[in-house]
């Protein structure tokens, strides 16, 4: 057969999200995207040779509809569905059986199933066999469930050779899944389970030298790990083989954790030495009847700002992740969580508007209350409101969220926090053979000669403090490249 999987991307007209990053493709002055949806190689190592399978990732390139596949794969998060619906759409109309699957259909089948010829329920590991023999024989079912989750160390590494790497700031590796935490917010539970779920380490080793030994047209050396897994340390003694086995492997990281990373001297000392550059922790709220609310138990547990200082003088930068809109946030909420941003020299703060995604007990919640103000999955993107808060009206809970973005964002913010790390020596170079430092130089000057034509002022005041200081071994170029897109951005 003829198999078509496709990433597709976000469709809200004319406006930006976070979770779109049309802003790195902005800044980086070519068609590139932060990483790949690991959904797809998954489904291309999980497809038998003999078939002609191609893969279309609509953040760097366009669909080809002029190649008729028999079978589409589309891979769906919530605020890419209306765009998958449309993808599915004209595919069956040039004759092609489609199959969604991901966290959307998963959660939401019964619409899912309206736009498509089969809807596979949870992870596909275990039905995608099931589903490409039915549809070579034309018997293709309308719904595939998963009757268990996936033992990880059975499943082949996902097959990357068909994705446009060169095309992508990161390679996403996932060693762990599912959460033990029950967050009202977020669905990750729902769907990949509660229970703790671990690939062999040396399985994850292999994956990783083999990433780094492409070639070619793809080849990544240099480029940057993400470890995709909700939380890396949820099993600490894995979490420690782990890292001991990454640290021959000389590659750069990036993870998520949960606050409590913090208690562990030793990992995070254990996780620098690995080759560790930042840590994305969750803190949602700094109000305690919010994270109470919320069902975040485990950050209450913790004093923010010792945590933040602490695994930050390991030399792991964090990148932290917050949520405004939530019932007990109130007008004031804004600047108070501007200044604890600030105070805590948070560099990479991730601002999100609540937003209630199907699945979640929140959807559950704000549906029984009446307060949803529509579906239109394209606004499901943390930057839109789409409820009814409690304290103020959505109007007024967007304009808070802007302003707190283009606070933090802001150059003088920008710059006072890069300032501090500096003088600390946060920023000393611990690889001075950093294969894409130059190549970041270079674009940093290109980006500051298009700087020039973009508005004035806060723009012009980073040009000014910051300039004499890029090719300064102190600063690490690539943060001062992404908080130059983010402030793009925050004030676009």
């Amino acid at each position: 057969m003829k198999i078509a999987l496709v990433i597709p991307r976000n469709v809200s007209e004319n406006e930006k999200s976070y979770y779109d990053y049309k802003f790195f493709s902005k800044f980086m002055l070519t068609r590139i995207y932060y990483s790949y949806m690991l959904a797809i190689p998954t489904l291309a190592s999980l497809t038998p040779s003999g078939n002609e399978i191609r893969v279309f990732d609509e953040n760097i390139e366009d669909l080809d509809y002029g190649w008729k596949p028999d079978l589409v794969g589309i891979s769906v998060s919530t605020m890419l569905a209306k765009r998958a619906y449309q993808i599915s759409a004209t595919f069956r109309k040039l004759g092609a059986k489609t199959v969604l699957g991901g966290i959307h259909p998963s959660m939401c089948p019964e619409e899912s199933i309206q736009h498509c010829d089969a809807v596979v329920v949870g992870e596909a590991e275990k039905v995608w066999h099931t589903v490409l023999e039915d549809a070579q024989n034309g018997r293709l079912a309308r719904t595939y469930k998963a009757d268990a989750l996936v033992d990880l160390s059975t499943i082949s590494p996902p097959d990357r050779s068909l994705i446009q790497r060169n095309k992508y700031i990161n390679d996403f590796v996932q060693t762990t899944k599912g959460c033990p935490f029950h967050c009202e917010f977020c669905s990750v539970h729902a769907f990949d389970g509660q229970k703790i779920r671990n690939k062999p380490v040396e399985n994850v080793v292999e994956e990783i030298k083999a990433l780094n030994l492409a070639s070619g047209r793809y080849k990544s050396k240099g480029k940057a790990i993400f470890f995709a897994d909700d939380n890396i340390i949820a099993n600490i003694p894995y979490a420690r083989t782990l890292f001991e086995a990454l640290r021959p492997l000389n590659v750069k990281w990036g993870c998520q954790a949960s606050i409590n990373l913090a208690q562990h001297e030793d990992l995070m000392g254990l996780m620098r030495e690995a080759g560790c550059g930042s840590v994305f922790i969750g803190f949602e709220s700094i109000s305690e009847k919010n994270l109470s609310a919320m069902s975040k138990s485990v950050n209450m547990r913790h004093n923010y700002m010792e945590a933040i200082n602490r695994i930050q003088s390991h030399g792991l930068l964090i990148l932290g992740s917050f949520i405004v809109g939530y019932d007990f946030d109130t007008r004031e909420s804004f600047d108070e969580l501007i200044h604890f941003i600030d105070e805590a020299n948070i560099l990479e703060p991730v601002i999100n508007i609540l937003t209630p995604f199907p699945g979640t007990r929140l959807f559950q919640r704000f549906e029984a209350e009446g307060r949803i103000i529509h579906k239109d999955w394209s606004k499901y993107d943390t930057k839109h409101v789409v409820f009814k808060p409690v304290n103020m009206t959505p109007e007024e809970l967007l304009a808070g969220y802007e302003k707190v973005n283009k606070s933090v964002y802001s150059f003088d913010h920008m710059y006072r926090k890069l300032k501090h790390f500096g003088d600390t020596g946060f920023w000393l170079d611990q690889n001075e053979a950093d294969p894409i430092k130059l190549q970041h130089r270079i674009l940093f000057s290109l980006r500051m000669f298009s700087l020039l034509f973009s508005s004035r002022g806060e723009r012009s005041k980073f040009i000014i403090r910051v300039m004499p200081k890029i090719f300064s071994k102190r600063y690490r170029i690539t943060k001062i490249l992404q908080l130059l897109a983010y402030n793009d951005h925050a004030y676009d």
